[in-house]
C-alpha cells in the first residue's frame, strides 16, 4: 500500500501530529509545499482552521491534486476553537472527484493562552491508533 502524509501548520500543532502518524506508517510527513507525483493508496492530509477556514495552501495543494494518482484521502487537523477541517477540504476533493475517507482525526491545539500543551502526548497515541486503524 502507498501512503503519503502532506499537511500545513502555522503553530506547529498539525505538524505535531502529522510527525505521530509518520512513525507509525514509516512514511515521511511533508509540508503541501511537496507535490504527489507518485500514485498513493491513502493521502493522510493535515490542516488547520484558520479565520474558521483552511489556509489558501491548503487549497492550492488541493487544486494540484490528480484523481488518478490519489484513490483516497484521510483528514486529520487542529483547532483552538472551531469544529475540524473536515467539511472544507471534503467539498474541495470532492469537486476534484477525490474520494474522502469517512473516518478523520481532529483534536484541539493551543493557540496564544488556549489549550496550552496540545496536542499532548495522549493526543499523539490517539492519532497514532487511528492512523494503525486506516491502514489496516
Amino acid at each position: 500500500m502507498n501512503i503519503a502524509i502532506r499537511y500545513y501548520s502555522k503553530t506547529g500543532n498539525t505538524k505535531k501530529l502529522a510527525d505521530a502518524i509518520s512513525q507509525t506508517t514509516g512514511t515521511p510527513a511533508e509540508t503541501t509545499k511537496t507535490s504527489i507525483t507518485e500514485p498513493v493508496d491513502i493521502l493522510f492530509l493535515g490542516s488547520s482552521v484558520y479565520a474558521a477556514g483552511v489556509d489558501a495552501e491548503v487549497k492550492e495543494f488541493i487544486a494540484s491534486l490528480d484523481k488518478e494518482k490519489v484513490k483516497r484521502v484521510v483528514n486529520f487537523s487542529t483547532a483552538a476553537l472551531l469544529p475540524s477541517t473536515y467539511k472544507q477540504v471534503k467539498q474541495l476533493l470532492e469537486q476534484k472527484g477525490i474520494t474522502v475517507d469517512a473516518q478523520e482525526f481532529h483534536c484541539r491545539g493551543s493557540f496564544k493562552m488556549l489549550h496550552k500543551g496540545k496536542p499532548d502526548s495522549e493526543d499523539l497515541k490517539e492519532v497514532q491508533r487511528f492512523a494503525e486503524k486506516i491502514i489496516k
